[in-house]
Order: structure tokens, then sequence, then C-alpha cells
């Protein structure tokens, strides 16, 4: 499948799930605000979604999407689904063992992830509660993600993609189907995130279904950890729980930190990471789902020239969309929380200090968009041990900073951690890619970087001007009502577009006619294929 359309296709529909997010987040901010409720529901929040992302979409989805791709290519299909169907079992049989020991053990796990919670007994109680329900929705989820790995070797992206949005749309719903019944706000809400991963996994059992792909449960559980596919598979999980999962790992130990700063602090750093999560989520997320099983099939049948032009294109199209993302989030943080967040309990207070935090994580966006596009080479090629060994140096980086800077600069101090862990991620992979003769960064790409650099920082620099003009004709914009605030808000961004486009097009980093002409020859594949 072409990389392009690949990305295009999951950006898109990742897209769609970080738009709903937002209208997601803007609930949430204004019935849970930024204080006590919304610190404990984060922290239960964040949970599952750590382990989901250390077991599911980490450790378990870049050991199996490269074993599933290439059991495609050389095996038949029925053998391929047998082996993603013992796979999917194992895992169910453990995460649930997991599920059931985590509820029971709730109370310490909250103390240990926000320790700054245990002097205040109430917030300690709820966070615990909380916990308790959306627990589950980890082994739900990690049948989703394993079904969406399923899908994507298959070359199937839309439908794995546009799963996240279900998510969106019940939390937001649980404001009138469960919030109501609830002993506040945040219980309903933590029961609609339970809901949503199993409503999530009929939705991808249908397009499974569509695919004549119907994973019947091995209950032989015992047996297929015999089985040497499984315990290669395992082999490769092992050092993929670290390897694969960085980033929330790095998000956990800011929570850690961040609980320890003080109240709202926790929903200050949750909300700015959603906001860089959007180019984070549709570019990183994208790039590396897409690149995982092209470069699989590649490397599989040899052709490492193609796989290097693979890689060389998923950093340049992380380039093209991930630099320019991160200047507007720069020059914009405060008016984007302003729009998306300040009313109800979200006040001007908690805009300024969430803005903050999103310029400190808004630095490290880029080279966190590389490494994503980066590590499916080692993955590929069923090397999962390398990354552990990148992401304790991270961990540790991470840590250290966190703890020297949260003194000073509290909640931005942590989020600065979190963006010097991001470069020191991306010389590991860059040097270590290299040094194998895996990858190393051609000099015709280095300048390609350079020149969009070179195109975002114009952009910004437009954008700032225009915000100074609108600051000294109406002293300051964000004050005015949310239609003419909405209105100054969306020309900016259109100048910045612009700005950006016309630089583009200039230094020779965008060429429509090339990408008019990629267009026509994918209409051209899909006609033929029809």
């Amino acid at each position: 499948m072409n990389l392009f359309k690949s990305i295009a296709t999951f950006g898109g529909f990742t897209l769609l799930s970080r738009i709903t997010g937002f209208f997601r987040d803007m609930v949430l901010a204004n019935y849970l605000g930024a204080g006590l409720i919304s610190d404990a529901f984060f922290v239960a929040f964040k949970l599952p979604n750590l382990f989901r992302s250390l077991f599911a979409e980490g450790a378990f989805t870049s050991a199996f999407v490269p074993m599933m791709s290439q059991k495609l290519v050389s095996e038949n299909k029925p053998d391929a689904i047998a082996f993603a169907a013992r796979a999917i079992s194992v895992l169910a049989f453990i995460l649930g063992i997991f599920v059931l020991l985590m509820e029971i053990l709730m109370p310490w796990v909250v103390e240990f992830l926000a320790p700054g919670f245990v002097d205040d007994h109430g917030k300690i109680e709820l966070a615990t509660e909380l916990s308790r329900i959306t627990f589950p929705f980890l082994l739900f989820i990690s049948i989703v993600s394993f079904q969406s790995g399923i899908l994507n070797s298959l070359g199937k992206f839309a439908a794995p993609a546009s799963a996240p949005v279900i998510l969106n749309l019940m939390m937001i719903a649980s404001v009138f189907i469960f919030v109501p019944f609830g002993e506040t706000a945040a219980h309903g809400i933590a029961i609609g995130v339970t809901v949503a991963g199993f409503v999530e996994i009929l939705w991808l059992m249908y397009f499974l279904h569509r695919e004549q792909i119907w994973l019947k449960p091995d209950f032989k559980i015992f047996s297929a950890f015999k089985d040497s596919d499984m315990r290669t598979l395992f082999k490769r999980i092992a050092p993929g729980v670290l390897g694969a999962g960085v980033y929330q790992i790095n998000m956990v130990v800011d929570t850690i930190l961040v609980s320890l700063v003080g109240t709202g602090a926790i929903s200050w750093l949750y909300y700015a990471n959603r906001l860089q999560q959007l180019p984070l989520g549709v570019v990183g997320a994208a790039i590396g789902v897409a690149v995982l099983p092209i470069l699989s099939r590649h490397l599989k049948s040899g052709d490492t020239d193609e796989a290097c032009k693979v890689q060389n294109k998923a950093i340049e199209y992380g380039a093209l969309l991930s630099i320019p993302a991160a200047v507007a989030l720069i020059v914009l943080a405060e008016p984007i929380i302003n729009i998306l967040f300040q009313h109800g309990k979200f006040g001007t207070y908690q805009t300024e200090m969430t803005a903050k935090a999103v310029i400190a994580y808004a630095i490290g966006l880029p080279a966190y968009v590389f490494v994503k596009a980066l590590a499916p080479n080692f993955f590929a090629r069923g090397d999962t041990k390398t990354p552990v060994k990148y992401s304790i140096v991270v961990l540790l980086t991470n840590l250290s900073f966190a703890i020297l800077l949260m003194h000073p600069f509290g909640h931005v101090g942590i989020a600065t951690a979190t963006t010097i862990a991001a470069f020191v991620s991306l010389g590991q992979y860059l040097r270590g890619l290299n040094k194998r003769c895996f990858w190393s960064c051609p000099k015709p790409l280095l300048k390609q970087i350079i020149k969009i650099i070179i195109c975002a920082v114009l952009m910004g620099l437009a954008i700032e001007t225009g915000e100074f003009a609108l600051n000294l004709y109406y002293q300051n914009w964000l004050h005015l009502s949310i239609y003419p605030k909405l209105c100054w808000f969306g020309i900016l961004c259109i100048l910045g577009v612009a700005t950006f486009a016309i630089s583009a097009k200039i230094c020779g980093v965008l060429d429509i006619k090339d990408l008019i002409n990629l267009c026509k020859r994918r209409k051209n594949n899909e006609a033929t294929q029809a």
C-alpha cells in the first residue's frame, strides 16, 4: 500500500477523533473544571491508558503487527488468522487476571501514581473509586488494539483510526446518560469510559467480519505458550513494554511529580498534553502505524532500498506536518486554550497556566514525531531490545530534569523535562540506526527539513505580527465575545497557513504538481483494482 495513502487515511480519521476529543475535553472542562474532582478523574483516566499504551498499542502491537504482516506474505491467510486468534486469547486471559489484581490493589496504585493526593483523604478516595470504574477499559481497549493490528496488517487503516471517536462520543453522551445518576459528574463520565471500550470491540468486529475474519477464542491457553510463534511473540513483547511506551511512561512520571505541585496542576498538564496530542496523534501515530507493516513487508522480501525510501518519506512527511504545528502551538497557545476550555469552571488563571505547559510540550513535538517514524525500523526487524535501552536513558533523563526543574518552574518545568527527554530519544534513534547501517539521514532530506524550519518560523512571525496588531487595536483581543474572537482567530490561522504555503513554495518544500500527480496515481490505482 502507498505510504502517503496509508498515512492520509489513518491521519484523516485520527484527526476526526482528535476533533471530537476536543469537544469531549470542552465538556470535561465545563463539568469538572481544573481542581480536586478533575485531578482525581484524570488520574483514573490516565491509569488504564498507561497500560494500554504499554501493553496493547506498545509492546503487543509492535511485536504482533510485523509477525502478522510477514505471515500474510509467506503463509496462507487462515494460518495467519489462527495465529492472531491464539494471540488475542492469551492477551485477554493475562489482562483479565491483571485487571482483577489491580482492582484489589487500586488504593496503593493510586497512592503511587499520585503521591500528592495522600495528604487529602477525600481526594485519594475519589481517585480510587474512579480508577476502579475506569480500569476494565484496559481489557476492552487492548482487544481493540489487537483487532486494529489485524486490520492494519491487511492494509485497512480507516476503521481502527475511527474507533477512538466512539470513546469521545460516549464520554460526551455520559453527561446526559450517566452523570445525572452518579455521585459526582466524574463518576458518570468514568462509567462512559468503560462502556466505550466494549462498544469499540463490537465496532471493529463488524469490519473484521467484512474481511471474512472470525476470531474464535482459543481456550487452550497454557498449550498456546508451547507454540513457537507465541514464544517468539512474547520474547519480543517483554522488552517492548518499555521500548514502545516511553512517551506514556514519561507522562506517568509527570503525573507522579506534578501531583506534588498542588491542586489543579494535574489538570493543567492534562489539557496541555491533549492539545499536543492533536498533531502527535494525527501525524506521529499515523506515520508509525502506516510505516510498520510496509517496512516489515519490504524487509521480509529483502528490498532494503525500498525500505530506506519509505523511511525517508516518513521523516519528510513528519517534518512537513509537525514542525509548523509546533510553531503554531507556541504562538497560539493562549488563544487556543482560551477558546476551547475557558468556560464554566475553567477560568483565566487556568488558561494561563495551561498555555505555559502547551508551549513547553510543543517544542518537543517534532522530536516525538520523528521517534514515532524511526522506531518501526527496529520493530520491523524484530528488534525490540534496542528501544528498551533507549527508553531507560530517556526515562532517567525525564525524571532527572523533572526533579531539577519542578521546584523553580512547577508544572512547566515538568513539561520541559518531557521535551528534553524527547530530543534525547531522537538522538539515540538517529545514532543507533546509523551505527547499524539500517538508515541514515541523507543530505537532501536534511536540507528539506531545514527549509521547513525556516518556513515555519516565517509563519510564526506572521501570526505574532497579526496578534500584535490585534492587541494594539483591542488592548486584549482575547477579552472579546466568542464570535468576534473566533473570527479573528480564524483569520490568524489563515494568515499562518498562507505564509507557510507561499514560503514553502518559494523554498521548494511543497510542489503542488507532485501532490496532484500523487492523487492521480491513487485514483488510477483504485480504478485498476476495481
